[in-house]
């Protein structure tokens, strides 16, 4: 199934000269969504991985069926303030100013072999956090998965870890 066809674009979302790729679109269809969960499910088997770590808020919807496919453990990263516990945190820049992400010190165990999953690979800020929170609690980050990349925003170069992403479109 190509899943780009099944992609809704909006343009001039969220700001005008902005044209939006709604990956939310894919979960309306149920055959469309199970399709697109067996194409990340199958990327993840090749990768001999221990955990999945999902990225607020989208990367949830995809971490969590992949966890029940794959017989593995997902946590979440969060915006700061929205977990609880003993937490680790990771601030970064934004085009305007800053953001601050965090996860659960106790859910990734030393030498976890990760792979982290979100629905865009755009500027790669977010993963690129995400990723330094892993390494940081013990974590290794095999691979950053994407259900697509806007390619032309430098994401990959940012994240600078094995990305995958089932289709690109361009920015």
């Amino acid at each position: 199934m190509d899943l780009k066809q099944h992609i809704r674009t909006y343009e001039n979302f969220p700001i005008d000269g902005i044209l939006f790729y709604d990956v939310g679109s894919l979960t309306t269809d149920a055959n469309v969504w199970a399709e697109t969960v067996k194409q990340m499910a199958d990327y993840i088997r090749t990768l001999d991985v221990d955990f999945i770590l999902g990225i607020d808020a989208r990367g949830f919807l995809l971490s969590a069926p992949l966890s029940i496919e794959l017989g593995i453990g997902f946590s979440m990263v969060r915006k700061k303030g929205k977990l609880p516990g003993d937490l680790e945190s990771y601030s970064y820049d934004l085009e305007y100013g800053s953001d601050t992400v965090e996860i659960q010190k106790d859910v990734i165990k030393k030498g976890s072999r990760v792979v982290i999953v979100d629905d865009l690979l755009a500027t790669g800020g977010t993963m690129a956090a995400a990723s330094e929170l892993v390494e940081r609690v013990g974590g290794e980050v095999v691979s950053c998965a994407f259900i697509m990349e806007l390619d032309g925003l430098g994401g990959r170069d940012k994240v600078a870890r094995p990305c995958h992403a089932l289709m690109q479109f361009t920015a």
